[in-house]
């Protein structure tokens, strides 16, 4: 099966803060970008520069994919909004869709808890002797649920998983009406 590439002058970075959790019916949040801090491939997101791309691009016109992959939707961005801290993202996966259901199982496990972003560079100055490039300016395209972020340290920090009493007693009535 040949997947449709991704165009040569779309970036991708990876997340550099964890997610925060991830609910039963697929909503998760977290950072999909973090301002100031240098990635494994040397590049530094700047505080605004997903500004003028955000005012032109609501949340839902920005795809959420699975893997960078444009063939694997997995459901749709709820928010995106830069904070003082960075890129601050809410998406919901569509669990009607199989990939985001296996994708929810492993998040909510914690064996799948990565973001990246998919983009083209506007404006961006190189550093000398860092060798850092400062990313100002950005068209923001996708953001990714991945595999394997770039930074080691992003990972899941919570799961909301039902609380053991009403677990239970859920269980515990259906099998009172399907006995």
């Amino acid at each position: 099966m040949k997947h449709a590439a991704i165009p040569s002058t779309q970036e991708m970075k990876f997340l550099a803060e964890p997610l925060n959790a991830i609910d039963a019916d697929g909503v998760f949040e977290g950072y999909a970008s973090l301002f100031g801090v240098a990635d494994l491939g040397k590049d530094v997101v700047m505080p605004g520069a997903f500004t003028d791309s955000l005012r032109k691009r609501e949340a839902g016109a920005v795809r959420l994919l699975w893997q960078h992959d444009p063939a694997t939707p997995i459901g749709r961005w709820i928010s995106i909004e830069e904070d003082r801290r960075g890129l601050r993202v809410r998406g919901k996966l569509n669990l009607a869709v199989e990939r985001a259901r296996d994708i929810h199982a492993l998040m909510r496990e914690g064996a799948v808890d990565g973001l990246s972003i998919g983009f083209r560079v506007e404006r961006a100055r190189a550093e000398r002797p860092t060798g850092l490039r400062r990313l100002e300016k950005l068209d923001l395209w996708e953001i990714s649920v991945v595999t394997f972020p770039m930074l080691p340290g992003a990972r899941v920090e919570t799961v909301k998983h039902a609380q053991p009493k009403l677990a239970s007693s859920i269980r515990a009535t259906a099998a009172r009406l399907f006995s």
